[in-house]
């Protein structure tokens, strides 16, 4: 039954994720209830080895539909890497807990700029070119990468907000660049996890198709849809995000 629930839970994440990021807030709660005894770290390695197949999957399809900038996005993505693995390492001598309390209202005021803004992500009009915008997407990729080494909650969405405010792209040219750095920071994590030994590679295979095959199906329907779905979905998430993360500091 276990196995079930967090099969269907990573499927959804994949779906999500796909799209906007955010399929943790899905998947790890879900772990944790399936497996209370577990280690964290062990959950955390879990939810790593299912994404970074989603998010490689994601971005291959969107590679094929949508006119990629590879030379910032590939920048970026190295960028990435670098910063979840240093991002990974800092954790382990410096606590993230005061990240807890402060997440909520970094996110409030991200979908506040996003509401505001009406015409925010609606038209792609990449504001760098050539050297500055591998510069801007390597800022983005270690930026939060770092941040989703260190602590992790809605690194997709950060992502994709970055791509649509700082870098002049479109909500759909954003989820797609977005995936392929966010490929790059999962597997510097799930490297770290399993170097570990934290990742149960009897569960992994299953939790990796359901995700793969939730992150198809929400790729085919942001490139159906285009940028307004995508929008909307950017919306939905960064609020399900306020809610479960400010509960997790105030409440729980």
């Amino acid at each position: 039954m276990e196995l079930l629930i967090v099969t269907l839970a990573s499927g959804l994440a994949g779906f999500v994720d796909a799209i906007v990021g955010g399929g943790g807030l899905i998947l790890v709660p879900a772990l944790f209830a399936a497996f209370p005894t577990a280690p964290p770290a062990t959950l955390l390695g879990m939810n790593k080895s299912a994404g970074v197949w989603g998010t490689a999957f994601a971005a291959w399809q969107f590679g094929h539909r949508v006119q990629m900038r590879w030379r910032a996005v590939l920048w970026g993505a190295g960028a990435g890497f670098a910063g979840a693995f240093i991002g990974a390492w800092t954790v382990t001598v410096i606590s993230a807990s005061f990240l807890r309390q402060l997440l909520p209202f970094v996110l409030i005021g991200v979908l506040a700029y996003t509401l505001a803004r009406k015409d925010l992500g609606r038209v792609h009009e990449p504001r760098f070119e050539g050297r500055r915008e591998a510069l801007a997407a390597m800022a983005v990729g270690g930026g939060i990468g770092f941040y989703d080494g260190f602590f992790g909650p809605g690194t997709g969405s950060f992502m994709v907000f970055l791509f649509v405010r700082w870098l002049g792209y479109d909500f759909l040219n954003a989820a797609a660049s977005s995936k392929v750095l966010n490929t790059a920071t999962n597997l510097a994590a799930l490297i770290l996890f399993a170097a570990k030994g934290h990742v149960w590679w009897h569960y992994a295979a299953a939790l990796a198709v359901a995700n793969v095959a939730g992150s198809l199906l929400g790729t085919r329907l942001a490139l159906r849809h285009g940028a307004g779905f995508v929008r909307a979905v950017f919306v939905l998430v960064v609020s399900a995000l306020i809610l479960k993360t400010g509960w997790d500091a105030f409440v729980r």
